[in-house]
């Protein structure tokens, strides 16, 4: 299916129907998979106090941003056809600066402040529609920047409880690089991963009568908070491995470290005092970088300057809780001069590997050899669909990462069918959203879209078994950085040489020249596995 209107979220209900929230469309449609039959049973447009800012020229609205998403989460309860027939929803639904001039932001990049909700439905099947909506909170902070979104069901000692992740709202980068940061505060909702009663308590209260009254920070008041020191966390998925339920995460990183992790009561997750690991890639950076000196600190950015990553782990205590895994830790080095040529506003601005990991699903079935208990994870930045072996404990990461699916596409979000022999992928409808995330795949080729993969068989049950990385020759990394430097277009040779560690830079001019003098190639093959290292970072 094409042309919807940014798909964000795609579930495999037990109708045995694909439901999809579109982010700027403000609907949710229930979609036949044999037939691709489409059935809009709730159009939320109206409910948006705010207009379609991406649909009118700035001249006309002073420039207003569109809120990252727009109608996001979307969780389908279980037993919807047993007795219990509800559906959850997030949407945005407020712009404080709707009537403002200009932007609506706040001065001096003080943010974007959009207000979000949750809501419970219940579908009325004889008429495909969803009615008698219930508020079960209308005051989630958010933003044009890092709004997570994503919503789930999972149950906690038996019972079904309803999990949402909120992001840091951006704050700290680009339009909101003065607003302040509190992934850290237990008691804001910015940065967290949240937790709500699928079904209303006997609190008098409310909203109260949708707070858990065993959440974790519920002193002095109601806390919907499970956890805490999130930065974009748009992937939430829940499954039982090795006899025991764990609610996993996806989350967008900085300049490096997209984290994979997994979600405990209480917990802390460093968020932006430690990003990644605790190995101290990030000592005396943040997690942005500006060029905008009426900004805090030295990287110009409300971001706190991180000291030191392991000292801050150890002062976070028992509750901090570091990631699964990460991809693309990169060099401390690395880092310092791409945060140092944004803060410098430099001609050529550097370009990091990462993946924008915008949801996760795990893979629980037996119908295809070698992947039960997997971590699957659709990205934006490179248009893949990764997969990650879960340990029998569903504690670890084991083996290789592996890719499918590569195409120019923003994968926005994946679902599996019952029997685990068909996945569905929704791709984005435009080829950027913000922030990072703009280094995205040219050329799309499906906007929009609903994708089916099916299994036909084949492959082996063979779990797949980390390689040992061979070590190359310098005479053998020089062959691979030439190589890798005469691909390049002019254009990608000089951001690419930005990114290098000003001593690598002469190095990289020597790859480019025609003839190489005999102590030029002596040189250049001796610093060659070090610049290979350095680009390969990009």
């Amino acid at each position: 299916m094409r042309q919807l209107s940014d798909p964000w979220a795609v579930a495999y209900a037990p109708d045995q129907a694909l439901w999809v929230t579109e982010a700027r469309g403000y609907r949710v449609s229930r979609i036949e998979p044999s037939t691709g039959t489409r059935k809009v049973v709730l159009d939320l447009s109206k409910a948006r106090e705010f207009p379609r800012y991406d649909k009118i020229p700035d001249a006309v609205d002073g420039g207003k941003p569109w809120p990252q998403g727009g109608l996001m989460g979307l969780a389908v309860h279980p037993q919807l056809l047993q007795g219990k027939p509800f559906v959850y929803l997030a949407y945005i639904y407020r712009f404080a600066g709707a009537q403002q001039p200009g932007n609506g932001s706040a001065p001096n990049y003080g943010g974007n402040f959009f207000t979000g909700r949750v809501v419970r439905y219940e579908y009325d099947a004889a008429a495909q529609t969803l009615v008698r909506p219930q508020i079960l909170c209308d005051s989630i902070p958010a933003s044009n920047d890092h709004n997570a979104g994503r919503l789930l069901l999972a149950p906690v000692n038996g019972r079904d409880y309803l999990f949402y992740t909120v992001g840091d709202l951006g704050a700290g980068q680009f339009e909101n690089g003065g607003r302040p940061n509190h992934a850290q505060r237990p008691d804001v909702y910015e940065g967290k991963v949240l937790r709500f009663n699928a079904e209303p308590d006997t609190d008098v209260g409310q909203y109260d009568r949708w707070i858990p009254n065993d959440n974790p920070f519920n002193s002095p008041r109601q806390n919907a908070v499970w956890s805490l020191g999130h930065r974009n966390p748009q992937g939430l998925a829940y499954a039982v491995v090795g006899g025991t339920g764990q609610l996993y995460s996806s989350e967008h990183g900085a300049f490096s470290d997209d984290e994979i992790n997994l979600i405990e009561k209480g917990k802390n997750y460093g968020h932006p005092l430690v990003l990644g690991f605790a190995d101290g890639n990030y000592n005396g950076l943040a997690a942005a970088a500006s060029e905008r000196a009426t900004l805090p600190g030295p990287w110009h950015t409300t971001y706190p300057t991180i000291g030191s990553e392991q000292a801050n782990a150890k002062a976070l205590g028992a509750a901090y809780r570091e990631p699964l895994t990460t991809f693309y830790p990169l060099t401390h080095q690395f880092l310092t001069t791409v945060l140092t040529r944004i803060r410098d506003k430099a001609p050529e601005q550097p370009t990091w590997n990462s993946e924008a990991p915008s949801s996760l699903a795990v893979y629980t079935a037996a119908a295809i050899p070698g992947w039960q208990n997997s971590l699957l994870i659709p990205t934006l930045k490179k248009g893949k669909l990764i997969r990650l072996q879960l340990a029998p404990d569903g504690r670890r990461i084991v083996g290789d990462t592996l890719m499918y699916f590569k195409a120019p596409v923003r994968y926005r979000d994946v679902t599996v069918s019952p029997d685990g022999t068909r996945l569905y992928l929704i791709t984005d409808s435009t080829t950027v959203t913000s922030g990072p995330s703009e280094d995205a795949p040219k050329g799309t080729s499906c906007k929009g879209c609903l994708l089916e993969f099916t299994y036909v068989g084949g492959g082996t049950a063979a779990r797949p078994v980390v390689s040992a990385s061979k070590a190359l020759s310098p005479e053998q990394a020089l062959q691979e950085v030439m190589a890798m430097a005469r691909r390049l277009k002019p254009q990608d040779q000089r951001v690419k040489r930005a990114g290098l560690p000003a001593a690598q830079q002469p190095l990289f001019d020597l790859l480019l020249k025609p003839n190489l003098t005999a102590p030029e190639k002596a040189r250049l093959r001796q610093g060659a596995p070090a610049l290979l290292a350095g680009l390969r970072q990009q």
